[in-house]
């Protein structure tokens, strides 16, 4: 991920929401604990400054921000309506607006549905079968803020 200059500290930070210990993180590098801890403080403060720079980029109002789970809740200004900003290990920062729309019409369908599967897995929550991406975010989001 381009915006974070240790990747280290990104992996790091992945496994511990993937809800591995820093001990078991330090043990399968060959590193301290401390070093561990010191890095996700690090990635933290990185990750949050992210969220809010996109925040304030996309004029969207924050409501509630967890770098540790990589995820800001938010409401967009101009558009009124309810807008998250989240961390993917495979797709970087991503903004996510919520609407109605003809998804299946939509081009970008394909890139929505695979986004929203891929950081559901990223975050070990199961979604229901759906080809729907709108009900799938609102499946998803309301099982991440309940993480939060």
């Amino acid at each position: 991920m381009s915006l974070f200059i240790n990747e280290k500290q990104f992996e790091f930070w992945k496994l511990r929401r993937a809800r591995i210990s820093n001990s078991a993180i330090a043990t399968s590098f060959g590193i301290s604990r401390q070093a561990v801890s010191k890095a996700l403080l690090a990635i933290d403060g990185k990750i949050e400054t992210s969220l809010r720079e996109m925040a304030r980029a996309n004029k969207i109002s924050i409501e509630i921000i967890n770098p540790q789970l990589g995820v800001l809740f938010g409401r967009s200004v101009p558009l009124g309506t309810d807008a998250i900003i989240f961390v993917s290990g495979r797709h970087g920062l991503q903004v996510w607006y919520e609407h109605d729309g003809d998804c299946g019409a939509c081009e970008e369908y394909a890139a929505c549905i695979r986004l929203l599967w891929d950081y559901a897995d990223e975050l070990g929550i199961a979604l229901k079968r759906t080809a729907d991406p709108t009900k799938m975010a609102e499946e998803l989001f309301s099982k991440v803020k309940e993480m939060v």
